[in-house]
């Protein structure tokens, strides 16, 4: 197995990232081109847990696609370890078997006529790990939670939870060792019970084994809970991105406020910003900022002022936490408050 987790000060060299990435699907029945994926640039630090969020539709999916070398780009780079990926049928399932991929539905990703030993034995038969695969079998479902493995290797899909499945997933991802895992929408299928269950799994993965992983997700309670690293994105773009307290406690980007808002605070006083105008479409990405249509802040500028706001003009930069001082021109210098800081 991995070696155990390396040092914080190591998280500061990637091995995995995207340079400049972007992911354009050809037009279709009548409508443009679609920037599902638009300049990203993202790194993963050994060790690391980053979380990617915002809305259905902003292109997270297709980023983590694009990450893992189910979906090849458009332009830019995806390296790992420092080196480009090469897209070639050999080098890509060499590569598959260092970045992982979990989806969504554990039910979906299951062969139904497969039981969990050969779920898991997938992989590694895929890789042509055959000795000792009933040992790397079992070793991998004990780390995934599921203990002892001699009971659960003989049930099929439909004999466990929705936890158990995706527990066995992640044992599958286990069974060839990687380095990195995309997890995608990892807990949102699961009932609120089992939720901290498998964000605590993924915490102890990389406490134990130095796993770094990209988690996928529209809630910002997850970040607050699992990542040391938060990015936001909109639109096909990250917006905004640095670590987990600047980010959600000190949120520079107007989209980033907006997201925050509708967590409950508990204040009598309480109200969700909502946010304007149609959901996003990548066929159609506006000028300027691209939230700005879609911006309270900017609807408030009266058009006597909208000159000198240049929103509709003037592109936001990718906001970090490590750019002191750079924010969105309308947003107030005070911190936001949110209820964010309960614990898996």
């Amino acid at each position: 197995m991995t070696a155990t987790a390396s040092p914080d000060d190591t998280r500061n060299t990637p091995v995995l990232e995207a340079r400049d990435l972007s992911v354009v699907h050809p037009a279709s029945r009548g409508r443009g081109p679609a920037r599902a994926v638009d300049g990203v640039n993202l790194s993963i630090g050994r060790g690391e847990i980053v979380a990617l969020i915002g809305e259905s539709g902003c292109g997270k999916s297709t980023l983590a696609r694009a990450l893992v070398g189910l979906t090849k780009p458009t332009h830019g780079q995806v390296r790992y370890q420092g080196t480009p990926l090469d897209y070639s049928a050999k080098a890509l399932k060499a590569y598959r078997r260092h970045v992982q991929l979990v989806l969504q539905d554990p039910g979906g990703a299951l062969n139904p006529k497969q039981n969990v030993y050969d779920a898991v034995a997938l992989g590694p038969r895929l890789h042509k790990l055959h000795d000792g695969l009933p040992d790397r079998v079992h070793h991998a479902l004990a780390r995934a939670g599921l203990r002892p493995p001699e009971d659960f290797v003989s049930r099929y899909p439909h004999e466990l939870s929705g936890g158990q499945q995706q527990r066995v997933v992640i044992g599958g991802v286990l069974a060839l060792d990687p380095q990195v895992m995309i997890a995608d929408e990892p807990v949102a299928s699961l009932d609120a019970s089992v939720r901290g269950e498998i964000l605590k799994l993924i915490l102890r993965l990389r406490d134990e084994l130095g796993l770094s992983a990209l988690v996928v997700s529209h809630d910002l309670g997850l970040a607050w809970n699992i990542a040391d690293r938060v990015a936001v994105m909109y639109l096909g773009r990250v917006v905004e991105q640095g670590t987990v307290e600047e980010v959600l406690l000190r949120p520079k980007h107007p989209y980033t406020r907006a997201l925050l808002s509708v967590v409950p605070s508990g204040a009598e006083d309480w109200r969700p910003t909502l946010l304007t105008g149609e959901p996003p479409d990548p066929t159609a990405i506006p000028s300027g900022c691209r939230f700005h249509p879609r911006c309270g802040r900017w609807a408030a500028v009266p058009e006597a002022e909208r000159a000198d706001a240049a929103c509709d003009r003037r592109e936001l930069p990718v906001l970090a936490s490590d750019s002191a001082g750079a924010a969105c021109h309308l947003l107030d210098t005070n911190p936001a408050n949110h209820p964010l800081t309960e614990t898996v």
